[in-house]
């Protein structure tokens, strides 16, 4: 008996201690462990037209969705130039260590970008001029240059300068690699990229409570989007796309959720209002949302204020305020990496407390971007489009970003001849 009763003692005992280790697992994946929601360009938006084709396997799938890319007309006479002028991120701040360097492909450039002990971070041309090698592939950072991999010489990241060839005597005076105007802020390295080479580079804003820490990272998301960079950004002044893609509830999913059971479990409700900037901060729009949620016709919950502040042509500020949970800062960025291929991320911040919201917040901003992911990859561009008086704003907003397109910007015809399609 005393047998048993010692073994119910010990079994109670392990109970308790496996309990408390997941209790405490759970809690620092809530408080502490980032979301990282990432979709390849094949998984969102291709489901409506495939889901028929059961018999496809992977491979198959992705051969019908390169079909189906190819076919699409995009009205490449329409379109404006790809990559307008402005700043860019072109990698987060986390995918840099001391001493590493890396090579980026995007706006049509090749980069290399390089992060020295002292943690300034440089941006070059990528090819060396002496022999062509990568300098983000295999190339080492030495001080405050990037050593080529391929036959050692180095290049200054201040300037781009060749300052060391170890089997001569002397660099070469005119040997250098062009040095991109770049700066590390909010936790992203950007890039400015213009088509003027006398423009200089507008102020980036610093959002204080990620400078200082004051607001932790709960995570990110990753989408890469078939369309023209103007598509994305121009969604912020679609006013009416608003009720007709992110009404129905969350819970109804990215893919289609007009057809999903769940549509209605809670309808999502937007009031908006688009209104770029005046001198000097032209550059600049703002568009304001009130969002709720649909308990019933008389209760709505998860109010949700939002100024999203659109800085040049790819990069968004969203300002979040819940009167239940107070702030969140959400940094929105679109790269170009082809003509008709954007990067888009979203990294999300608040104080630590709003961890196992932040993980909803994640869950359904992700999912919400879905739903504007099945429209863009399957548009055309329309530069003249068919608008009713109540969408003036999608006018205004074109007036507006088409300050980011100047003389000398490659037009879209060009940038697509250099792309093996």
């Amino acid at each position: 008996m005393e047998h048993f009763i010692g073994d119910g003692v010990l079994f109670t005992s392990l109970y308790k201690v496996c309990g408390t280790i997941i209790g405490i697992a759970t809690l620092y994946w809530l408080f502490y462990m980032p979301c990282n929601w990432k979709k390849n360009i094949d998984e969102v938006g291709y489901n409506i037209i495939l889901r028929d084709k059961k018999h496809l396997n992977a491979v198959s799938k992705k051969d019908a969705i390169n079909r189906i890319r190819k076919l699409r007309k995009i009205g490449v006479k329409e379109l404006p130039p790809p990559y307008p002028n402005g700043w860019y991120s072109i990698m987060e701040s986390s995918d840099l260590r001391q001493g590493e360097a890396k090579s980026v492909s995007a706006l049509g450039e090749q980069f290399a970008i390089f992060r020295t002990l002292d943690n300034t971070v440089y941006v070059l041309d990528a090819y060396c001029p002496h022999m062509g090698a990568n300098l983000g592939v295999g190339g080492r950072v030495v001080g405050g240059s990037i050593e080529c991999p391929f036959h050692q010489w180095s290049f200054r990241g201040s300037d781009g300068k060749c300052v060391n060839v170890p089997y001569s005597t002397c660099a070469p005076q005119t040997s250098k690699v062009k040095k991109w105007i770049s700066c590390e802020i909010n936790d992203n390295i950007f890039v400015w990229y213009h088509s003027e080479s006398d423009q200089e580079p507008w102020p980036l804003p610093v959002v204080k409570e990620i400078e200082s820490k004051e607001f932790v990272y709960h995570g990110r998301n990753e989408f890469y989007v078939n369309c023209h960079i103007q598509e994305i950004p121009e969604n912020g002044a679609d006013l009416a796309h608003f009720r007709a893609i992110h009404k129905a509830s969350v819970l109804a999913g990215g893919t289609d959720p007009l057809n999903s059971a769940l549509k209605s479990a809670g309808y999502h409700h937007w009031d908006a209002l688009w209104k770029p900037s005046e001198a000097p901060s032209k550059h600049i729009a703002r568009v304001t949302l009130k969002h709720s949620i649909e308990i019933t016709k008389k209760i709505h919950a998860f109010e949700m204020d939002v100024v999203g502040e659109q800085i040049g042509p790819s990069y968004v500020q969203l300002h979040m305020k819940s009167p239940s949970m107070g702030r969140i800062e959400v940094l929105q960025t679109v790269t170009p990496i082809e003509p008709m291929l954007q990067k888009v991320v979203h990294r999300f911040y608040a104080p630590r407390i709003l961890g196992p919201f932040m993980k909803f917040v994640v869950l359904g901003e992700s999912i919400m971007f879905e739903r504007d992911m099945s429209m863009w990859n399957h548009k055309i561009f329309r530069k003249q489009p068919q608008l009713v008086k109540e969408e003036m704003s999608v006018k205004l907003f074109r007036n507006w970003y088409s300050q980011f397109y100047s003389e000398n910007s490659r037009l879209f015809s060009e940038a697509y001849e250099n792309i093996d399609w």
